[in-house]
């Protein structure tokens, strides 16, 4: 199996890096526990941050420009100098659940769900570009990494308590889903999946919390490569950089004791690999 290198992009010390997203010439990131928006350029090693005032899942671009992000009651709009207005709430009632991952589909149309601490269970959720919401999955435990193949045919979802990989049926021109079976499952000791991205192939990259690694799996659920790195807690990854033929991984130091700290200094740190295949831009939002 071969072997990668990997680069330090920036050490950012994030709290729970997660939400990579490629646009432009920089890496739009997340730090949900942070609440902070960074924008990275990799080249330069400059980091612009948009501090805000709760929780953030992730952040998408918009095809009208600006950014949409999850946030912990809602989805919510924000422009280049960090102001927010509120769009639509989603179990903004609930105290205890907040947005987690979210990406878009070909098409435009957001996918994003939630969660909460303990056992009680959260949902997935689409929101089209007139900003109507329909609830895709129930019974969620942590709603995570989203994916689709190239051909828009299939999507792809973790839930991470269930550890596995989920393929469902999709239909882009509905946004309907159906069939959802496992696509893979997770080893116990392999770590928990968490963020994901698809390749130009097909083929899936899945970061693990408490793995140390990547993992690139053939769409039919074959492990084919392992990205290993010099921290536990990996969060998400997503293809970037001129030619969308560098792999940029997110990381987290959330959780870790003193000890643990001291032996991963840098955990929370924004990493780079040449992992020999490319991805494809980002889809943004429609709405």
């Amino acid at each position: 199996m071969a072997s990668f290198e990997v680069d330090v992009v920036i050490e950012a010390g994030a709290i729970l890096g997660e939400g990579p997203v490629w646009t432009g010439d920089s890496l739009w990131w997340v730090d949900i526990e942070g609440q902070r928006i960074h924008h990275t350029d990799p080249a330069t090693g400059r980091d612009g941050i948009i501090q805000l005032d709760a929780p953030i899942g992730a952040v998408i671009p918009r095809a009208d420009g600006g950014w949409v992000a999850a946030m912990s009651d809602g989805v919510v709009i924000v422009d280049s100098d960090g102001a927010t207005e509120q769009r639509i709430g989603i179990e903004s009632d609930d105290a205890e659940s907040r947005m987690n991952d979210a990406k878009c589909d070909p098409a435009g149309r957001l996918f994003t769900g939630t969660m909460t601490h303990g056992d009680r269970r959260s949902s997935l959720y689409s929101i089209d570009a007139d900003w109507s919401v329909t609830t895709v999955f129930t019974g969620v435990g942590i709603s995570n990494g989203l994916g689709w193949s190239p051909d828009a045919t299939r999507m792809y979802y973790i839930d991470t308590p269930t550890m596995r990989v989920d393929v469902i049926d999709y239909d882009l021109a509905t946004g309907t889903v159906e069939y959802r079976r496992p696509l893979m499952e997770i080893a116990k000791g392999a770590g928990f999946p968490d963020g994901m991205t698809i390749d130009v192939d097909g083929c899936l990259w899945v970061a693990f919390w408490d793995g140390w690694c990547v993992r690139r799996y053939d769409p039919e659920g074959r492990l084919m490569h392992t990205v290993e790195l010099p921290v536990a807690r990996i969060t998400s990854c997503t293809f970037g950089g001129e030619n969308f033929d560098q792999l940029f991984i997110t990381s987290a130091s959330s959780g870790l004791s003193k000890v643990e700290l001291a032996a991963q200094p840098l955990a929370g740190a924004i990493f780079s690999a040449d992992v020999g295949t490319k991805g494809s831009p980002a889809n943004y939002f429609a709405g």
